[in-house]
């Protein structure tokens, strides 16, 4: 089968490619092949604008003030909750606490709602986690006795929803699984992952760091009690990252710092909290990252997620095809729903070294364990190359990679 992804006709991805300056580097001496986007994501002209506009025009602090570019930064920041608020179907925006990303988010869980569990409660996680979503429930099992469970997955990548289901148990106090895989692309069914913990009163988190750029999210219609994502992923500033929370759950949160913004009165003998969203916000939060947030949203809206999801699709199913017919290279995670995410191996030469050798032909790859390390040893490969698409990526790019591993395989040969 030969995939076509030239010329599309409801997606032009040469216009895309003109939204993002930086997509006109040279690296190395050749232009830019950049497909290290699982890691982090290009931002569009209008993202940098957003933020400089905000460091020109507005640059008060927000909330409190009662002077004009105080205002217009509140203004501008509360617009860009109300933004995240729509972009994932919440139906509050008391329910979008902005953190400093994924990893913020999930920690402010495992502390805050962490909380209200014992020793001897568990936690069900699965084998493909990053480590953001590993180590803050391990170190909540240290200071609370709680446990991990894992849910494993099958050779081809794909979460077994079988024994998810036998997992989920009566100390269950919570289900946390991503919505794709940052190292193998796996989109894990996240409404019947929902289903099956709600039918036992367990509550839902989905680290959806890789997903929300990827594919349309409504934490509503899935019915999700937690939902964390970075704004780096999502074509926005870095530092910047969103919970989405239930409000009856937040609501019996306690505060997971402490400082000015999220108090309502202070004296000595005691402290009370502000209501929601303020209440989980402690501190000056990154004003222009959030403004920043809110104009990716919008650019990435003004797009679809549905036409992203549809041409990243086709350009993945381009991207197997060309790479699955390379001698000697192992594609890790086949799973057969998955996102625009390539990891493989190529025999006899590290993926450090496919990395290094890839970026002398102008190509960005990842190279490592992409923290994910327990996921790593399933396969039994310390390391991967990978290669991670966004919609301004185009055939003529995965073209591009195609002929230059066999140079890499060359020189080890």
């Amino acid at each position: 089968m030969t995939v076509d992804v030239v010329n599309k006709p409801n997606f032009d991805v040469e216009a895309v490619r003109r939204d993002f300056p930086i997509l006109g580097t040279m690296a190395r001496g050749k232009p830019l092949i950049y497909l290290d986007n699982a890691a982090t994501t290009l931002k569009p002209a209008a993202v940098v604008e957003a933020v400089t506009n905000y460091y020109l025009t507005s640059s008060g602090n927000v909330h409190r003030g009662v002077h004009y570019i105080s205002e217009e930064a509140t203004r501008l920041y509360e617009e860009a909750r109300e933004k995240v608020r729509r972009f994932l179907g919440a139906s509050a925006p008391e329910e979008i606490i902005f953190t400093s990303g994924t990893t913020g988010a999930i920690n402010l869980v495992a502390h805050s709602f962490g909380t209200h569990l014992s020793e001897g409660d568990e936690i069900v996680i699965s084998e493909m986690e990053h480590h953001s979503n590993i180590v803050p429930w391990q170190l909540l099992g240290e200071r609370r006795g709680v446990k991990l469970k894992v849910c494993p997955i099958d050779d081809r990548g794909a979460l077994r929803m079988e024994v998810l289901a036998q997992l989920i148990g009566p100390r269950t106090r919570l289900v946390a699984v991503a919505a794709i895989s940052n190292a193998l692309g796996t989109i894990n069914p996240l409404a019947q992952i929902v289903e099956l913990a709600h039918a036992k009163g367990v509550p839902v988190l989905f680290d959806a760091a890789q997903a929300v750029a990827h594919m349309p999210l409504d934490v509503t219609k899935l019915g999700c009690d937690f939902l964390a994502f970075s704004s780096h992923k999502l074509f926005g500033p870095t530092g910047v990252g969103v919970l989405y929370g239930r409000r009856e759950l937040l609501e019996k949160m306690p505060p997971f710092m402490g400082g000015g913004d999220m108090i309502r009165t202070v004296s000595f003998e005691k402290t009370t909290y502000a209501d929601l969203p303020a209440k989980l916000e402690a501190g000056t939060p990154d004003i222009a990252g959030v403004i920043g947030l809110g104009a990716a949203i919008d650019y990435v809206t003004g797009i679809g997620l549905t036409a992203i999801s549809a041409y990243e699709q086709e350009l993945l199913a381009y991207a197997t095809e060309k790479l699955e017919t390379l001698p000697g290279l192992r594609l890790i995670g086949t799973a057969a729903h998955k996102a625009a995410v390539l990891s493989f191996e190529l025999a006899g030469v590290h993926p450090h070294d496919v990395g290094s050798l890839l970026d002398a032909e102008g190509i960005a790859v990842r190279a490592g364990h992409h923290c994910a390390q327990p996921l790593m040893r399933r396969f039994g490969v310390p390391a991967t190359a990978r290669a991670s698409l966004a919609f301004y990526n185009t055939a003529a790019e995965i073209d591009a990679l195609a002929r230059a591993i066999p140079k890499v395989q060359a020189l080890f040969a």
